[in-house]
């Protein structure tokens, strides 16, 4: 008899942790696209292909930053029913920058903004404001250096829980001058986080599917705000592009995977978009008591001059 995949029965998590549960009758909010990606509940996933009982062993470490995070994720959809409805949409520059300094002071590392393509909703779900403010968090670099082990997971849950905090306190503000916004929290949201990010042009996917920053690499954590003010200064090119070309150079997070979980060749999606990882595979290190991480440690942009790295490439 076939197992019964858990990943592939529930798409959706439970209804307090997602804003559709408090729409109001006049709301319009966008779908995904026809061919949009599946979405998937990583402890799903690792009930169905990772190691449960090491997960419960992980608890007693992470499990109250976990607990933590999903309950910010459940602000998130509820403190949707403050938003003031004003007809506010447009920012002015003063009080942009005053959001990208608070939101500096509170931890960012970085930000962007875009157009939500409905392409990077999941399918079956929807985005209640079509732009994204999109920040990232930088991960410790000592703490990641030691992957696998369990400061370097610890910190994985730590940006977890503070970018989500962050993101439902940047929505507050916004509230609080008179936008509509919803916070998509770091732990799990609506949207394919990587490609908004890409649109917002914050950097571009590396061959280990995660977004490969300037300063940071993939050493960090994404979350969004989600508006409908129409004037935020969208990014209109990425010069993240060259990345992609490097990676298929370098192929080192590919000999560092313990369970060749990263294709050596790129596939292609059915979306048409790229797919890196095989998530069945991954799911067994990613699940081990110390967590894995060891494509993020060995990336030379986790560390590496980010400059340096694009001239010798490019010299070549």
């Amino acid at each position: 008899m076939p197992k019964i995949l858990l990943s592939e029965r529930i798409k959706r998590p439970p209804k307090a942790l997602t804003f559709e549960t408090y729409l109001r009758e006049e709301d319009n909010p966008i779908p995904s696209h026809p061919e949009a990606r599946e979405p998937r509940i990583v402890p799903l996933v690792v009930f169905d292909y990772g190691s449960v009982m090491a997960r419960f062993r992980q608890m007693r470490y992470i499990g109250k930053d976990l607990v933590a995070a999903v309950k910010e994720m459940a602000k998130s959809a509820k403190s949707v029913i403050d938003n003031p409805y004003a007809g506010k949409k447009t920012i002015d520059v003063g009080t942009l920058k005053e959001l990208e300094e608070y939101a500096h002071v509170l931890g960012v590392t970085d930000i962007g903004y875009t157009k939500v393509n409905p392409r990077h909703i999941f399918k079956g779900f929807k985005l209640l404001f079509p732009n994204a403010i999109v920040f990232t968090m930088e991960m410790n670099r000592e703490k990641i250096k030691l992957a696998p082990s369990m400061p370097s997971f610890i910190e994985i849950f730590r940006t977890y829980l503070q970018l989500g905090v962050i993101v439902n306190q940047i929505a507050d503000w916004l509230r609080e001058r008179g936008y509509n916004a919803l916070a998509g929290p770091a732990i799990g949201g609506d949207v394919n986080y990587i490609p908004v990010a890409i649109d917002a042009g914050l950097g571009y996917s590396g061959k280990n599917g995660l977004l490969i920053t300037k300063d940071n690499g993939p050493r960090i954590r994404l979350a969004a705000v989600f508006t409908d003010i129409e004037n935020l200064p969208f990014a209109e090119e990425n010069p993240f592009h060259w990345v992609r070309d490097y990676c298929e150079s370098c192929n080192r997070c590919v000999e560092k995977c313990p369970v060749d979980a990263i294709y050596v060749e790129t596939k292609t999606h059915a979306d048409g978009g790229p797919m890196f990882i095989d998530h069945t595979l991954c799911a067994d290190p990613f699940s081990n008591d110390n967590g894995c991480t060891l494509c993020i440690k060995y990336c030379p942009f986790s560390y590496g001059d980010y400059n340096r790295i694009k001239e010798k490439f490019e010299a070549v």
